[in-house]
């Protein structure tokens, strides 16, 4: 299958929906800006209603924007219809036709170009080959499970070599063993045809293991851009740090920052961080965000907070400890429990952490 590579550009895209009962406009996208470089995957992560998918559809040229231009390579795609932008859109429901094989079904759009028999069948069979499905080309849809169906539509989607490939919620129909195994298989496909891919989902493990790049967005505005890890660890808001993983937030108060910490009044103890969000400054009152694997549990006494252990989960190789603390409820996880020391329910502790393992983020909920 031949491959193309080009970039997808967003400038200032903004799209406005009128209310028709009167009401001020739903602005569903604010001034997204933002390029996918030619062979990356990007994820759009963000609750419902956020905008993800009106930002895909208009991509795909399904919605077109109030304002700003779309650009696929260098040809700026704003207002040209669907079937003039090269890319193919796999949704959340498969979509197969139910009276056609397998192949007939990944041959749709190749005999829709009227492209010669020879051509389609050796096509076919090598789409099938990318997903797995060799030898199913002459089953019907209803004779295959959900996630052979998903491999279908996909080989479907590849099959016409678009530019740009953009998938909306494609595994949410699949059970979690099966999306967990079709999330390794579109990485590894997208990596070998070195596509271009534009992926939407509210589920934070598929953006973080699917992404190069992942695009966080709330209230129709892009929240925060970076690599998976970046977003997962260095969060600038309260916002992306909650819906990208779990995370404690602790009250504190910002003194100096000196040598590259930052000085912190935590519930009367003073602790020191190395990382903060970009719109913190000396003198705010803000939060100190901690992930589960960040934390460690001590003796009383020699960490920064003190609680009592109120209940032990056994994951298999890792145990989650809720502890009970001045600021609430706190989640530590300790990886490799049968290496480590484990305090039982009840007992008193004292939840410890690294500067490095910590990030001072804004206050605001937003």
């Amino acid at each position: 299958m031949e491959k193309k590579s080009v970039s997808v550009t967003l400038e200032n895209v903004t799209k406005k929906f009128k209310d028709v009962k009167g009401k001020a406009d739903v602005i569903a996208v604010n001034n997204a800006d933002f390029v996918v470089e030619p062979g990356e995957l990007v994820t759009l992560l963000g609750p419902s209603g956020c905008g993800k998918t009106t930002t895909l559809r208009m991509v795909a040229g399904f919605e077109l924007p109030t304002d700003g231009k779309i650009l696929i390579g260098d040809t700026d795609v704003t207002m040209l219809p669907p079937n003039k932008r090269d890319t193919a859109t796999m949704f959340q429901s498969y979509g197969l036709f139910p009276h056609m094989s397998v192949f007939d079904n990944v041959a749709y759009g190749l005999k829709l170009r009227k492209i010669p028999s020879e051509e389609i069948k050796k096509r076919v069979n090598e789409s099938l080959e990318l997903v797995g499905l060799a030898t199913y080309g002459d089953r019907a849809p209803s004779k295959l499970s959900g996630g052979q169906q998903q491999r279908v539509a996909l080989a479907r989607s590849l099959i016409v070599t678009p530019s740009v490939l953009l998938l909306d919620e494609p595994l949410s129909n699949l059970d979690a063993l099966l999306r967990e195994q079709m999330r390794v298989e579109i990485k590894r496909i997208q990596k070998s045809l070195g596509i271009t891919a534009i992926y939407v989902t509210h589920d934070r493990v598929e953006a973080m293991s699917l992404s190069d790049r992942v695009i966080v967005m709330k209230n129709g505005f892009i929240r925060q851009i970076g690599a998976p890890d970046v977003i997962y660890e260095q969060p600038d808001s309260r916002f992306v740090a909650g819906f990208v993983g779990k995370a404690a937030f602790f009250p504190v108060e910002i003194g100096s920052h000196e040598k590259g910490l930052w000085s912190c009044n935590l519930g009367g103890k003073e602790v020191k961080v190395a990382q903060a969000a970009p719109d913190v400054k000396k003198g705010d009152s803000a939060v100190l965000m901690a992930r589960p694997e960040s934390l460690r549990l001590e003796k009383t006494g020699l960490g920064h907070i003190d609680g009592k252990v109120r209940m032990n989960v056994y994951l298999g190789n890792s145990l989650e400890s809720f502890v009970q603390t001045p600021f609430g409820e706190v989640l530590v996880q300790i990886d490799d429990p049968h290496s480590k020391k484990v305090y039982r329910e009840g007992e008193d502790v004292s939840i410890g952490f690294s500067p490095d393992r910590v990030r001072i983020l804004s206050r605001s909920e937003d």
